[in-house]
């Protein structure tokens, strides 16, 4: 008998249909001999309507009381899918965030876990209930309600993993697994059986969607096994074949692959891009601080950054930020930057995106970049920026070549190939 934290996201519960087929494929566990925690978020859409509501009456919501609104939608599903499996004869219970006691930081809209009390989920798995715990939310020392921010359901589910010290945690989403890139624009993509956290950790922070970095980082911290299935394939496909369904996120190389593994793992991309040019500034210590202190100070991330080589005393420094945060970044350099360091100008470009190769294999292969470089200028693909690690290549390019890009570099590594 397993222990199994099975996570199910807002699609998959989007319905009354669908928590009753979720109710059906978690009773087929249960009956199976493994003890189950289900981890579930609101229903598709509910927690966009919530904060809409809220932003109604209050512009800029109260975060604390943002907190309150947004949580209740969890709230909702964990009542229904406890319901619809009591309906077909399993026991159920159900518990908030805060009935658990999973104790978060007062980072309201983006709390950090502290503790978990699970002896009362224990008490209950003992009596042979299924325990659903909702997602996305925990309680401060105060007794308020916290939220955990994007993606926070798949924490609640890693998190709950490791403090049971569970067998596996399964993140049920609408796709099957993780992809060497996304089919919809590579219909030959392949899901991956397994790969692993250091893959899938490069492959969430370049813009995969299958699971959020977060979850990633907790889950490789804790050293939580995780696969990634569909929730939309019938519930009652028996357990031995979904269990090997999937992909397994693993530790460790799969000893039962081939001696070599493929090079290249997949090929990931991120859209929500924007790059920033600062213009002929000194080109002396401190200035790349100078720079960037403001804008790390606005709490706006910086990936890819380049310094052109200096001359005259002078350079250039380049860097991207996420599209969302390019006008606030644009005007703290306009702004604050630009009239104390006495550069030339600051330029920007809202229209560009960034395609990344991820692999374990680099570690062990040489000319993956000069392959990739080649693969882009046959195509016409000019290359505005790059970055690396020991596993992965990253290119900032104009945006309307990105679907481009990833299709003939996803041809080029043969992803394509069993």
């Amino acid at each position: 008998m397993a222990l199994i934290v099975q996570k199910y996201g807002g699609t998959s519960v989007g319905s009354v249909e669908r928590i009753k087929n979720v109710a059906k494929r978690v009773a087929k566990w249960r009956a199976a001999g493994h003890d189950v925690v289900v981890v579930v978020s609101a229903m598709s859409g509910e927690t966009n309507r919530l904060m809409g509501l809220a932003k109604e009456i209050q512009p800029i919501p109260d975060p604390r009381e943002l907190d309150q609104v947004a949580s209740t939608g969890e709230q909702v599903t964990i009542g229904l899918a406890a319901m619809a499996l009591q309906a077909i004869g399993q026991k159920a219970k159900s518990y908030t965030g805060a009935q658990v006691r999973i104790l978060t930081d007062n980072a309201y809209g983006k709390a950090r876990i502290i503790s978990i009390d699970e002896e009362r989920i224990r008490r209950d798995l003992k009596d042979g209930n299924v325990v659903i715990v909702a997602g996305f939310q925990g309680v401060d020392e105060t007794g308020a309600t916290t939220t955990l921010g994007r993606g926070g359901s798949d924490t609640t589910g890693v998190a709950l993993a490791a403090a049971l010290k569970a067998d596996e945690c399964q993140i049920y989403t609408d796709v099957d697994g993780v992809y060497t890139t996304d089919p919809r624009i590579v219909p030959e993509a392949r899901r991956l059986h397994t790969v692993t956290f250091e893959e899938m950790l490069e492959m969430a922070s370049l813009g995969s969607k299958v699971l959020q970095i977060r979850s990633v980082e907790f889950a490789g911290k804790y050293k939580v096994r995780l696969r990634v299935l569909s929730s939309l394939t019938d519930p009652m496909i028996p357990v031995e074949e979904e269990f090997a369904s999937g992909t397994l996120i693993t530790f460790e190389e799969d000893p039962t692959m081939a001696m070599e593994k493929a090079v290249i793992s997949g090929v990931a991309f991120a859209r929500d891009e924007a790059k920033i040019t600062v213009h002929d500034v000194p080109d002396r210590p401190g200035i790349a601080y100078a720079i960037l202190g403001p804008i790390a100070d606005a709490k706006i991330d910086v990936d890819v950054i380049v310094q052109n080589v200096g001359h005259d005393g002078m350079t250039d420094l380049s860097f991207t930020v996420g599209r969302a945060d390019y006008a606030k970044a644009m005007k703290i350099l306009k702004d604050r930057v630009q009239p104390h360091i006495k550069c030339r100008d600051v330029t920007g470009d809202d229209k560009i995106a960034k395609v990344s190769l991820v692999g374990l294999g680099m570690r062990s292969h040489v000319g993956i970049a000069s392959q990739m470089f080649r693969t882009l200028a046959e195509e016409g693909i000019n290359i505005q920026m790059i970055t690396t690690s020991e596993i992965k290549i990253s290119v900032v390019l104009d945006e309307k070549y990105m679907e481009l890009a990833v299709r003939v570099l996803h041809k080029a590594f043969e992803l394509d190939q069993a």
